[in-house]
């Protein structure tokens, strides 16, 4: 007679535990290989900029595991070839509040178009507005990007397919130089079919675990974790993470945004280094500039004291949880209980909106603003806040404040902290959570405002040197070249 052995039911709380068992293991190794490797490549980076006894950096560019902005490329001299490029964008900027990405990719293709390069957009359908529809002058033309926008979806709806084919026509007519993908605009099974393509990363599958745990963190100790939130991390987020390991490959080029980012490709992601290149965003110098006129008249709007002594902290972005408006209420609130002369100012709209007006005139409220409200904003403020929970990606609003002249005060996550905040002197770094974020704002109220002004004028040095819009499309043109021809890999 056959044994009738019972099988037994599985046993969820096993299931969990051995879920964070991997990862754990997973994950602890991924960031011990950040902090092992940043000294090396960190210091690569500092020696070949800053460090008057050390030669300048010369090489092969696919060999440099430091951003390529700290390199000099001359924007006086036209480029060595006029390229054809083209670009997979899934959105196109149509309308005034853009998100980071359409930010991105319009800076960076706007000014490699007035470069001299033909640049062509493969995207979405525009927002039919009389703005998008209105056709710029002949003459204008060769400034800005030619806009390919396929059919058969609704504004804003992205059909790879229906680009494919209108860059396989386009490409038929003249072959393009080099191609490159906004994050997975261009699906990796397309992809590795294209060897002259490069990919940008604004966020990768590891980071996002990050983040996930991060929110978790902040829940209050009577607060139950979500129905989901198990679930997505074990059903979605880390077969993710194993997904984008195996599919990366597909792609010829890699560009990350973040220092921390190109050591996950080349040490998680196991990209062979030579196909990983680190080019931080940048933001458009002319729009983001200290204004004394515009301090003035933002204040006054405002009714916010004009005495040096009063502090106005600010912030921007979507008023939601991920971004961690969570911390700042409640670090806010706790800061005003024991200071009269601060203040804060809140860029942007959002659920938190209405829990921000419960603390009264001390805080005001903007709502979502354009781009040059935007630069009335950060001339306006003392010190700029970015609380955020996502570790993926490098948020522009610390490039914008700091370009502005604004010390900026920040998560301490390995993108911040290597490829923005990389000096003391530039602001402060709390772990994410209201007690570090209440005391480092305990300590910039102490400083003052001509302290925080001294520290303004240092990121401002900084930030022209590294975060404009030329500085990053200059890196990406001998990037595109360098894929072009390898002759343009080599830099003296």
């Amino acid at each position: 007679m056959a044994s009738q052995t019972k099988i037994k039911k599985p046993n969820s709380h096993f299931s969990l535990c051995t879920f964070l068992f991997f990862t754990v293991l997973f994950t602890i190794p991924a960031l011990f290989l950040l902090r092992t490797s940043s000294c090396s490549s960190s210091t690569a980076a500092v020696s070949s900029s800053s460090d008057t006894n050390q030669p300048p950096w010369s090489g092969d560019l696919q060999t440099a595991q430091f951003a390529w902005n700290r390199l000099d490329f001359s924007l006086t001299n036209p480029p060595p070839k006029t390229l054809k490029l083209a670009v997979f964008s899934r959105k196109w900027p149509t309308g005034p509040n853009p998100g980071g990405m359409e930010r991105h990719a319009f800076t960076l293709y706007t000014a490699l178009a007035r470069r001299g390069h033909r640049v062509h957009v493969f995207t979405s359908p525009l927002d039919q507005s009389p703005e998008t529809n209105k056709i710029p002058p002949v003459s204008d033309q060769i400034l800005y990007p030619i806009i390919h926008s396929h059919g058969d979806a609704e504004p804003g709806k992205w059909r790879y397919n229906k680009a494919w084919e209108l860059y396989q026509e386009e490409n038929k007519r003249e072959p393009f130089d080099a191609v490159h993908s906004e994050s997975v605009a261009l699906p990796h099974w397309i992809a590795r079919e294209v060897p002259n393509l490069a990919v940008s990363w604004h966020g990768i599958a590891l980071e996002s675990l990050q983040s996930s745990i991060y929110q978790d963190l902040i829940r209050k100790p009577d607060e139950p974790r979500s129905q989901g939130f198990n679930a997505s991390l074990y059903g979605a987020v880390l077969p993710k993470i194993l997904d984008e390991i195996r599919f990366f490959h597909n792609y010829a080029h890699h560009i990350a945004i973040s220092d921390s980012c190109g050591e996950m490709l080349r040490d998680v992601y196991q990209i062979p280094e030579k196909r990983v290149h680190v080019i931080l965003n940048g933001v458009d110098e002319n729009g983001f500039t200290s204004d004394k006129k515009l301090r003035s008249l933002f204040r006054s709007k405002l009714g916010l004291p004009e005495n040096s002594s009063a502090i106005v902290l600010g912030a921007a972005g979507r008023l939601v949880k991920d971004k961690g408006h969570p911390l700042l209420f409640e670090a806010f609130a706790k800061l005003i209980e024991t200071h009269s002369n601060v203040y804060l100012v809140v860029a942007g709209s959002g659920p938190w909106e209405q829990r921000y007006k419960e603390l009264g005139e001390k805080v005001s409220i903007l709502g979502s603003l354009n781009p040059h409200e935007l630069k009335g904003f950060y001339n306006g403020i003392d010190l700029f806040v970015n609380p955020t929970l996502r570790p993926q990606g490098l948020d522009l609003t610390l490039m914008e404040a700091m370009l502005s002249g604004k010390p900026v005060m920040a998560s301490r996550y390995a993108s911040i902290k290597r490829s923005i905040v990389v000096n003391d002197e530039f602001g402060f770094m709390f772990a994410p959570n209201v007690e570090a974020l209440t005391a480092v704002m305990e300590v910039a109220v102490a400083e003052g405002t001509e302290r925080l002004a001294e520290r303004g004028r240092k990121c401002k040095e900084y930030a022209a040197e590294m975060f404009t819009a030329s500085k990053m499309a200059l890196a990406y043109e001998r990037l595109f070249l360098c894929i072009n021809d390898q002759k343009f890999c080599i830099y003296h």
